[in-house]
């Protein structure tokens, strides 16, 4: 029968807390276990002691009868100083996807344009642009509109 020490969960919705179990790999992960050898609560600040409890030497003896721990029971284990973990490595996992080089690159091309665009436009000579119309005008057409509204509402 092959043994793995994992995390079982127990709690409330968005309230998580783990029982550190000794199962058979075939049961369900909240299910059947052969024993319950320690506690973990994330909730808890990471200084306090009762964050994790961990009965050292069940999990010895399960070590020594061949269960292995799951990633992040062997955390756990390592920090006790019963279980070496292998350090991981994974060179890919801070690329950007295919899609993010896609927009990086579309940014960097826009940039070129907008570059390229001002420096034909410094170059190019200044040419005057077309007035506008005279502020007066509008401000002569306004007053004209006003008083032919009063005259609806006065007859």
């Amino acid at each position: 029968m092959a043994l793995k020490i994992r995390l079982a969960r127990g709690g409330a919705k968005k309230r998580p807390f783990y029982r550190i179990v000794v199962a058979d790999v075939r049961s369900p992960r909240d299910g059947r276990f052969v024993e319950k050898i320690g506690t973990f609560n994330p909730l808890l600040a990471k200084d306090n002691e009762t964050r994790l409890v961990l009965d050292l030497e069940r999990a010895k003896h399960w070590l020594d009868q061949g269960a292995l721990p799951t990633d992040r029971v062997s955390r756990f284990l390592d920090a006790a100083g019963l279980f070496k973990r292998d350090a991981r490595s994974n060179p890919n996992k801070g690329k950007p996807g295919k899609k993010a080089l896609e927009r990086v690159e579309a940014k960097r091309i826009a940039e070129e344009d907008a570059a390229e665009a001002a420096k034909a436009a410094a170059e190019a000579p200044a040419e005057e642009a077309p007035a506008e119309a005279p502020a007066e005008e509008a401000v002569a057409e306004a007053p004209a509109e006003d008083a032919a509204g009063d005259e609806k509402t006065d007859a």
